[in-house]
């Protein structure tokens, strides 16, 4: 409540600001303790030969044969003396490789070809909760070990992705450091290849974020009623135009927008090539997310106006958190499919212990490794995220023609 006493505003102002230094410098100790102040995360997991043939669609016969003869990346022996590959050794096997067969070589190295254009994929949703974050990095850890060049943009100002790449948004970014310096209106305004870090994941980039991100919001209005103009264009076009001077470096860029419908949302939609909305299949989940598509139908019918235009080459609905013994969860589910037909993933994201875990440990499914969850609860939780991203990808395959 607000009251008109003046004295009553301060002193809750000045009771947050206390907590948020305590709050700062506590998560600055606890941060310190459990790091070295140079450290950066990596990537632990290794992977056996069992998992390289899934994942690289070979033989084991045929890298037991490679390390035999000392060609290509070499394992390390585990205790229990099964060979084991890094994540970088994964990546050095595929272009090797494909050298070594070149029948196969598009398949090992699926990077988009000419006339294949970048596919940027924004998950999107006002409400909290719905799996957003999650959804992106997973998608973006899969696509990385499939083999295809990533770049990731974190456009909520809570971070959240940041985080999870292993970059404190409070204590790693220097001011002008997040994706907010390449679309801003000022002539602070760097390149987005200026603010594009390499992460511990190969394959995969970050632009990352933090509140510095809400100044464009701020930052808008003015713009729109002042009479000045610069090449990224009005609020819409200002992602779009920025990712166009670095796309030939990637495959696929992902969006993780922020939970609201504001201007950097609106950029991100209109970026987009593809659409993700993640929604948990529970009535108010579902009734919020109704409410965020009758927004945005209302807000592209005003940008029209500018000259904006929402077309995407797909738009899923992605069901996550199921459980699928949950009676009005099925129900919903039942619902939105009734509803939106192909629209909706047929590979649901279910509800898991072991993704629990996970963002315990600040990591993705595909980083875990074997003893930090439950074995069974990380295999059927590893299953399940494979689906999804599997449908997803066959979808952007779709776009660029090739028989998914």
């Amino acid at each position: 409540m607000l009251h008109s006493a003046s004295h009553n505003v301060r002193d809750t102002a000045s009771k947050i600001e206390g907590y948020t230094a305590k709050l700062s410098a506590e998560l600055h100790d606890m941060r310190e303790t459990a790091y070295f102040p140079t450290a950066r995360k990596t990537f632990a997991r290794t992977f056996s030969t069992t998992d390289l043939a899934r994942l690289l669609k070979v033989p084991e016969s045929t890298l037991r044969q490679l390390t035999i003869e000392g060609k290509g990346p070499q394992p390390e022996r585990a205790e229990n003396n099964r060979r084991t590959y890094t994540v970088e050794q994964v990546k050095e096997l595929r272009t090797f490789l494909a050298a070594l067969r070149p029948d196969e070589a598009e398949e090992l190295l699926p990077q988009r070809r000419n006339g294949e254009k970048l596919q940027v994929i924004a998950t999107a949703n006002f409400k909290g909760g719905s799996s957003k974050t999650t959804t992106s990095i997973h998608l973006a850890h899969f696509l990385g070990l499939q083999g295809y060049r990533v770049l990731c943009i974190d456009l909520d100002p809570q971070a959240s992705m940041t985080a999870l790449f292993g970059i404190q948004p409070e204590f790693d970014l220097g001011e002008n450091e997040t994706a907010y310096a390449a679309i801003r209106y000022d002539n602070e305004r760097r390149s987005l290849a200026d603010v594009i870090r390499p992460t511990y994941f190969p394959g995969v980039d970050l632009v990352p974020g933090n509140l510095e991100l809400m100044d464009f919001e701020f930052d808008t209005p003015s713009y729109l009623t002042s009479r000045n103009r610069d090449d990224l264009g009005l609020f819409f076009e200002r992602m779009s135009n920025a990712l166009s001077h670095v796309e030939n470096r990637y495959d696929i860029v992902i969006l993780d927008t922020p939970p609201s419908l504001g201007y950097s949302t609106l950029a991100a939609l209109y970026a987009a090539t593809s659409l993700i909305i993640t929604v948990h299949p529970a009535m108010l989940d579902v009734a919020s997310c109704n409410q965020f598509l009758i927004m945005i139908s209302d807000l592209s019918e005003v940008l029209g106006q500018f000259g904006a235009r929402f077309e995407h080459d797909f738009f899923r609905f992605l069901l996550t958190r199921v459980n699928p013994n949950d009676g009005p969860q099925k129900y919903m589910s039942g619902v939105m499919r009734r509803l939106f037909g192909d629209d909706v993933l047929v590979a649901e994201a279910l509800e898991s212990t072991a993704i629990a875990g996970a963002a315990v440990a600040k990591k993705t499914l595909y980083e875990l490794e074997a003893g930090e969850v439950g074995r069974e609860a990380l295999k059927r939780a590893i299953e399940s995220a494979d689906r999804v991203n599997f449908e997803i990808l066959g979808l952007v395959q779709k776009v660029w023609g090739r028989s998914a």
